[in-house]
């Protein structure tokens, strides 16, 4: 159901049974290392490319999420995802291997929520009974398309952000009304802001003025004050982006605590890790939602999140080409069914 200007509404509450999550080296060493199902060892992971390691991310994460739940990959009708490669080919090639019909989204870090909005959607209405959705990223295949590759060592400004190195899906399937089991039950599509940025290593400030769009039209729509939820979480605005939103908020007249108000990219690494101003990449909101996250809401620590990933929707053409940086966010609730 359309609510107000761009949310919906899941009356039938579509169910995330099972997830799966994968990481690599650097996140086995972070924060939430105990919350991913698998963590591999280096970053090529058995493959000749990082291109292709980071296809192996998105094919552990997906049978890792159907094996928890007990599910053939024939019984899923639909497979959602996507990452930050040109043309979306290691997500591609993962659905090549899953051979599920597949939806190849592309909305840089806000891939994941664009996923599990579009996924709710489709089997609110009956769409599909069973749905796979997720996103990744995968460091060095990122960090040689958009910057410098690892090898060349170059020096990074503070402001700038560590791709995470990480897969996160979700099997979503129709509501039994079963109990204990996290639903989503909203979900608000962002509209593209763009004010003016072109530094390719300050994406957290870019994003923030979405991040702070979307949240205020969430409330908005739904008619609803911050405080509905335990916890409202970004998707990696890293330092610099967090702060700048949580202004941009306020002067929304939207008051949030800082200990609700929490980033993803801020809570996978340790304060030691040479990160600058936190985390980004597809994969970041993904594994930190599917992995930690749901986690905590299974143990009784939050009741109702709402999940805001956003995404730099930049290529290495548009900052060669001195292009601004458009930017985007979509906000998914999710509650706890008891």
């Amino acid at each position: 159901m359309l609510k107000g200007k761009q949310s919906w509404i899941f009356n039938n509450r579509p169910a995330i049974t099972s997830t799966g999550v994968s990481g690599g080296p650097f996140e086995a060493n972070g924060m939430l290392a105990d919350d991913f199902d698998l963590l591999h060892e280096d970053l090529w992971m058995g493959e000749d490319s990082y291109e292709k390691a980071h296809r192996v991310l998105m094919e552990d994460a997906s049978r890792i999420a159907l094996r928890k739940g007990n599910t053939e990959k024939k019984d899923v009708q639909f497979f959602l995802a996507g990452d930050l490669i040109n043309q979306i080919t290691p997500t591609s090639l993962s659905a090549r291997s899953l051979e599920i019909p597949y939806f190849g989204l592309f909305g840089a870090c806000s891939t994941s929520m664009e996923g599990l909005a579009l996924g709710s959607f489709i089997i609110n209405y009956q769409g599909a009974n069973t749905i796979l959705t997720g996103a990744s990223s995968h460091n060095s295949a990122v960090e040689k398309q958009f910057r410098y590759p690892t090898e060349y060592g170059g020096q990074k400004p503070p402001t700038a952000q560590w791709t995470v190195t990480g897969a996160g899906v979700a099997l979503l399937e129709q509501n039994t009304g079963q109990a204990n089991v996290p639903v989503t039950t909203s979900a608000t599509i962002g509209k593209v802001m763009d004010l003016g940025l072109t530094d390719p290593f300050n994406m957290g400030g870019a994003m923030a003025p979405a991040a702070a769009d979307t949240i205020s039209a969430h409330m908005k729509d739904l008619d609803i004050d911050p405080s509905y939820y335990d916890l409202i979480v970004t998707g990696d605005l890293g330092k610099i982006g967090q702060e700048t939103a949580l202004e941009l908020l306020k002067d929304k007249g939207l008051k949030i605590d800082r200990d609700q108000f929490q980033d993803c990219g801020l809570l996978i690494y340790k304060k030691d890790q040479p990160v600058q101003s936190g985390a980004s990449g597809a994969g970041c909101s993904a594994s930190v939602l599917y992995g930690h996250l749901i986690n905590q809401m299974k143990q009784g620590v939050y009741k109702r999140i709402l999940v805001v990933a956003t995404g730099a929707l930049l290529s290495p053409i548009t900052v060669q080409q001195n292009e601004t940086i458009p930017c985007i966010a979509h906000a998914v609730s999710i509650e706890m069914q008891v």
